[in-house]
């Protein structure tokens, strides 16, 4: 956790407004596990390794609760960490490629990328990218919770964006993501100054593959915009319920789901998600156990294969019995360009399945690390493998 020194004023959480309970449940602690000789803190985003390797910052302007200003979202305190405030005609806008105030809340999603690194090496780019992607998923949920709209942002000076943060070599932003409406009465410039930078990691070592990954992945080329917005049904009540109580599973019964429930997960990953830069998903699912449905691979929700694939499935993710244990394990493939956004954007699927598994009484659990060439072998593709997840009881 990253913490600003004191001298810094903090806004304590209160839920009785409305955006103090909005930015709680895009990443508050719930629970708190204890081993021998460590705790962990278990947050309503789910994180590779309970690492968290993301920090979230936000601009609050005309929001009830906060003064207008720059904040850092400080998880361990449950507080908003006031780290400039905003004076007249000041914003972050800009670096958003708006000119005119929003009103609202923009945030901002970072990345100390050690905290996954010292663990994972080079390969933990792809768990920062889509542990932010939990993060967005998050915001997502959570606009639905409290009727805002939003959309998800790309097309950052992520540049400018790192110096005027004050950020060294170990921490970066990757994306944003907008809950505001535009205020046409003036324009904004970004102020005058340069923040100064906090400790997000204690211990760091640089690694120079995943800087150049970070580099190489700024540019967007090509991108699709996404103007529609998700619709979804749920009960507010229970939704909150399932944002408070999510956590990932650590074995599965191997009991069946029913139809119903995985037909309510396939088209919560078919709506839109709003964004600068969409990219394609494929989605495989092998079925291993849903009733009323045989035992094979789905693409896109239309079965292309059948056979009992489920110990097939838990060897390609690792020799894990989550994947040949669960009643359904969705692979993520894309052959979109745009790395961060499109590993970003599996991560918001992600966090749907979570929720969603959830809300209808079912274990979930995210896979970072599989066997990516034989993942793509085992279906036919020459797309690049991005995460898997398993499902069931």
């Amino acid at each position: 956790m990253k913490f600003y020194p004191e001298r810094y004023p903090r806004t304590r959480l209160d839920k009785k407004y409305p955006a103090h309970a909005f930015l709680y449940h895009i990443g508050g602690i719930t629970a708190k596990k204890s081993y021998p000789g460590v705790e962990y803190y278990l947050r309503t985003n789910p994180s590779a390794g309970a690492l968290y390797p993301n920090e979230l910052y936000f601009q609050a302007r005309g929001v009830v609760g906060f003064d207008d200003g720059i904040y850092h979202f400080e998880v361990g305190s449950s507080s908003a960490v006031l780290l400039h405030p905003l004076q007249k005609g000041e914003g972050l806008e800009p670096f958003l490629n708006i000119r005119h105030p929003m009103r609202g809340l923009l945030f901002f999603i970072s990345s100390p990328y050690y905290r996954s690194a010292w663990k994972y090496r080079t390969r933990s780019y792809r768990y920062c990218l889509l542990d932010a992607g939990h993060l967005l998923g998050a915001i997502e949920t959570g606009s639905y919770l409290y009727d805002h709209a939003y959309r998800v942002a790309y097309d950052l000076d992520l540049e400018k964006l790192n110096h005027f943060f004050g950020f060294g070599r170990e921490e970066f932003f990757l994306s944003a993501a907008i809950v505001a409406v535009p205020e046409r009465s003036s324009e904004v410039t970004v102020p005058n100054i340069r923040l100064t930078q906090a400790d997000p990691t204690g211990i760091f070592e640089p690694d120079p593959a995943i800087e150049r990954a970070y580099l190489e992945t700024m540019p967007l080329h090509r991108c699709r915009k996404e103007p529609r917005f998700p619709m979804f049904s749920f009960q507010k009540e229970a939704w909150e319920e399932t944002i408070l109580k999510r956590r990932s599973m650590r074995e599965f019964s191997s009991r069946p789901i029913t139809k119903g429930q995985f037909e309510a997960i396939m088209e919560s990953i078919g709506r839109p998600v709003p964004s600068d830069c969409d990219e394609p998903l494929k989605i495989y699912a092998v079925l291993n156990r849903v009733e009323g449905m045989p035992v094979g691979i789905c693409e896109n929700g239309q079965m292309v294969r059948f056979g009992d694939f489920s110990e097939k499935a838990g060897y390609l993710c690792l020799e894990q019995r989550l994947g040949s244990e669960s009643a359904v394990t969705f692979f993520f493939l894309s052959d979109g360009c745009n790395y961060r956004a499109l590993y970003q954007k599996a991560g918001i699927i992600g966090h749907r399945i979570y929720l969603v598994s959830g809300y209808l009484g079912l274990g979930c659990s995210g896979i970072g690390a599989y066997y990516d060439d034989e993942v793509a072998e085992f279906l036919q593709e020459t797309r690049m493998v991005l995460y898997a997840m398993a499902v069931g009881v």
